[in-house]
């Protein structure tokens, strides 16, 4: 997903940036927070730093800063500059080209979009100064969020308050929308997260597993306009905001609820780590424990991918684009060429679950994308960012197999 910078300036709806940003995570983007000066008078740095995980800027002048110039190494990563609140006076440096601290240089410097969340007094906002800066502003391209209205922190009443959390949320992720993205449209299904399979009421077998890979296709491919149904085990890590989220605990309980809807799907994304046996006897109470060994009897769970390549081979009317995940310790792209081959699916993304720094239970990942056009290695990064790499394989899948989009 996208890089998005969130300035924060001095004003009372200072705290509402907090929501911003988690709601920006939610639809699996990341997150670099630059505070003025006033705005640490209202939200403390530390707020930010905790939710973004990243260093919060709030100067130019920290020691060692300025060996990186990190303001010119941010203009050129990130995909968004937005900044809520925006008061009247940072509107005024952007619209004037001053740039005396770390944000309103971050604004001459960068070549990604800028979205502007004004919040002010009404009679601040309603002035000609103001009003001059806004349409330079806009004529330069600047996106805004408009102000709301209602009680401001003056006890006066009217406009100029800062838009709800949610509206700036939806207004940064529209920005950001591909709008030629293939996947519009269409119902796309992915599976996350492990699997639990029973022994007994307090036993279970499971895996490592996380859900994060699973999230961050979801939510790119929502941000891709797609329509996101998402079937996720159960994992410590909040889902991201998608149409519909279907929670499973076992193998089976995956298999029935993939297997139900992917009928409807035009994409089915299996990145999620089903387990391959589940006990063949779950005992009803607690497994009592002895002095020797415990003898447990495994059965092969349903085979989830396997079985949708068998009914989309079946059908013979080209049926949804089939992705699975192979995560392998050795022997990698064998592998996974040879089960991309053996389950009848279209792309298979391999992982070396082996490297502490990818696969399970990380925020990193690297992969390879193995397909009928060959192997195409994606660098370690951010798992959002490999599932941008993952979709846009998918999104080529689809246009050599389609001319139209899907309407289902």
């Amino acid at each position: 997903m996208s890089l998005i910078a969130l300035g924060v300036t001095g004003g009372i709806g200072a705290y509402k940036a907090v929501e911003v940003c988690r709601g920006l995570q939610k639809r699996g983007h990341d997150v670099v927070a630059v505070m003025t000066r006033s705005a640490a008078r209202f939200v403390g740095p530390v707020t930010f730093e905790a939710i973004t995980r990243r260093p919060v800027i709030t100067s130019q002048w920290r020691p060692g800063m300025n060996a990186d110039i990190e303001h010119i190494a941010i203009a050129d990563g990130i995909n968004l500059l937005l900044v809520a609140p925006c008061t009247a006076n940072v509107i005024g440096k952007f619209a004037n080209g001053i740039a005396d601290d770390f944000l309103s240089s971050l604004y001459l410097a960068t070549r990604a979009p800028v979205m502007l969340a004004p919040a002010m007094n009404s009679n601040m906002l309603a002035h000609d100064a103001v009003q001059r800066n806004l349409q330079t502003l806009t004529a330069r391209g600047v996106k805004f969020v408009e102000p709301g209205e209602g009680y401001l922190a003056c006890g006066w009443i009217g406009k100029g308050r800062l838009a709800e959390p949610d509206v700036i949320v939806d207004a940064a992720c529209a920005l950001l929308s591909p709008p030629d993205s293939i996947l519009r449209g269409r119902h796309v299904l992915v599976s996350a997260g492990p699997t639990y399979e029973d022994i007994d009421p307090v036993r279970y077998l499971g895996n490592r597993s996380s859900g994060r890979m699973g999230f961050a296709l979801a939510a790119e491919a929502r941000q891709r306009g797609a329509r996101v149904t998402l079937v996720a085990g159960p994992t410590r890590v909040e889902p991201p905001a998608v149409d519909e989220v279907v929670r499973v605990r076992s193998a089976s309980e995956m298999h029935e609820a993939i297997m139900a809807a992917a009928p409807s799907a035009d994409v089915v994304i299996m990145a999620a780590a089903v387990a391959d046996f589940t006990p063949a006897v779950t005992s009803a109470g607690k497994v009592a424990k002895t002095d020797g060994p415990m003898m447990l009897t495994l059965n092969r769970t349903k085979d989830i991918l396997g079985d949708l390549g068998t009914r989309r081979a079946a059908t013979g009317a080209g049926g949804p684009v089939l992705v699975g995940f192979a995560a392998e310790t050795d022997d990698l792209l064998r592998k996974a060429r040879e089960k991309r081959v053996r389950k009848g699916v279209d792309l298979i993304v391999a992982n070396d679950v082996s490297q502490p720094d990818r696969g399970f239970d990380v925020e990193t990942n690297a992969v390879t994308l193995v397909s009928d056009e060959g192997d195409e290695p994606v660098s370690l990064q951010s798992k959002d960012r490999v599932a941008a790499a993952i979709l846009d394989r998918i999104e080529r899948l689809i246009r050599t197999r389609v001319s139209t989009p899907a309407q289902r």
